[in-house]
């Protein structure tokens, strides 16, 4: 495997770390400066230039994309998608991850647990927000920072209108988010490599810091986690489109609470901790999954006028309640299943003798027409499918 790891820092310990367990392993392996990189746009095929010269063949690449370079690294990461290299973690995932609005939205959206937030720019909205998510103390977190940077702890509701008020007049867009206080400065980095949790330590602050982030003086202790914190962990990951994460977690009296996802996590901490070779784990599984990049599905669908891909609800009024995917008659209507969930379980391509239950989720691609008679009626905000209307212009690649 011919692997590149893009990094503007080629000494820092888990750029270090993955170049030497690539080696061990008999892979090629380069440290590729994520800036100077050139995205090529004028050719009819993709492509990218490194350094003012073609870039060579690369099977994958281990994007370490900083904080402060997130848009270019992206672009560079999506460039890379287009010209089929595998990545494990995509430029989309790492879109989603760094803007903490936009992950939360997606996560709540799948029934993660998360600590109850708002979101409000309106002065006047800032008292009620307070209260919705349980009242003071509450944190305050910047849309964009890493290493604890832009988190604070307000300890009434008149510092936490202070200190919105404040952050907005420099045009900062912030989050109020509860307080878990049985968590105490404490919190569970679990990392996560494909579909499983590979290391997991406890971090916990000092003194009076809240936050228990290495990088401000956190101790950390490896942990065992508990099965549901696992789960949780991978499922997060995965939702985020991510197959090498950092979940945060805190530990709620009530379960798991999934406070961030990262897409660049360090290596330093977790090896330290458990003692893991972590970094290998990172290119075992690389090299496992370099022959299935990431597929952007709009992209290679081949459709025409009047198909799509519905996410359909099924309710005890539902003709085809009780009755298996094959007996309910969805593929003679030109209609696939993808993927059905049941609860928090998602099951990719199910059987066809699976029997459709109350409260079960299809992702369907197919006609819409079709699908319109399953789709139920607009009455609760919450149960409305989603319906993608796909582009008109036929695309190469699909598996009819």
């Amino acid at each position: 495997m011919k692997l590149a790891v893009l990094s503007r820092s080629p000494k820092s310990y888990s750029t270090r770390r993955l170049k030497a367990a690539a080696m061990e392993r008999g892979h090629e392996v380069r440290v590729l400066n994520t800036l100077r990189f050139a995205i090529d746009l004028s050719a009819n095929v993709p492509d990218l230039q490194y350094r003012g010269k073609k870039l060579s063949h690369y099977d994958a690449i281990l994007p370490r994309i900083g904080a402060s370079i997130t848009f270019f690294g992206m672009a560079v990461v999506r460039q890379f998608e287009q010209m089929d290299v595998y990545t494990p973690t995509t430029s989309a995932g790492i879109a989603s991850s760094r803007d903490k609005l936009r992950s939360i939205q997606i996560l709540s959206r799948h029934g993660i647990n998360i600590p109850g937030t708002m979101f409000v720019r309106d002065r006047a909205d800032v008292i009620p927000a307070v209260r919705e998510v349980g009242g003071a103390p509450v944190v305050i977190k910047l849309l964009e920072g890493t290493q604890g940077i832009g988190v604070i702890l307000a300890p009434d509701t008149k510092v936490a209108e202070a200190v919105i008020e404040t952050l907005q007049s420099t045009r900062q867009n912030v989050l109020i988010q509860r307080f878990i206080s049985e968590s105490k400065g404490k919190d569970i980095r679990a990392f996560v490599i494909g579909d499983r949790v590979v290391a997991a330590m406890r971090r916990s602050a000092v003194g009076d810091e809240f936050r228990s982030n290495v990088h401000r003086g956190g101790t950390t202790e490896v942990v065992e986690l508990d099965p549901e914190y696992e789960r949780i962990a991978v499922r997060a990951a995965q939702i985020m489109g991510l197959r090498v994460a950092g979940v945060d977690l805190l530990e709620g009296k009530d379960g798991p609470l999934v406070m961030e996802v990262n897409s660049s996590p360090g290596l330093e901490g977790i090896e330290g901790a458990t003692g893991l070779d972590v970094a290998g784990a990172i290119i075992d599984f690389v090299a496992s999954q370099v022959d299935f990049p990431e597929l952007d599905i709009r992209q290679r669908l081949t459709v025409s006028t009047g198909y799509g891909v519905a996410e359909l609800l099924i309710r005890e009024s539902a003709d085809i309640l009780g009755k298996s995917i094959e007996a309910s008659g969805l593929r003679e209507r030109d209609i696939a299943v993808l993927t059905l969930t049941k609860g928090t379980t998602i099951i990719p391509n199910p059987k066809p003798s699976r029997v459709l239950e109350v409260g079960d989720r299809l992702l369907c691609f197919g006609k819409l027409e079709a699908m319109r008679s399953l789709v139920p009626e607009r009455g609760r905000r919450r149960a409305r499918p989603e319906v993608h209307q796909l582009p008109d212009d036929p695309m190469a690649g699909a598996d009819s």
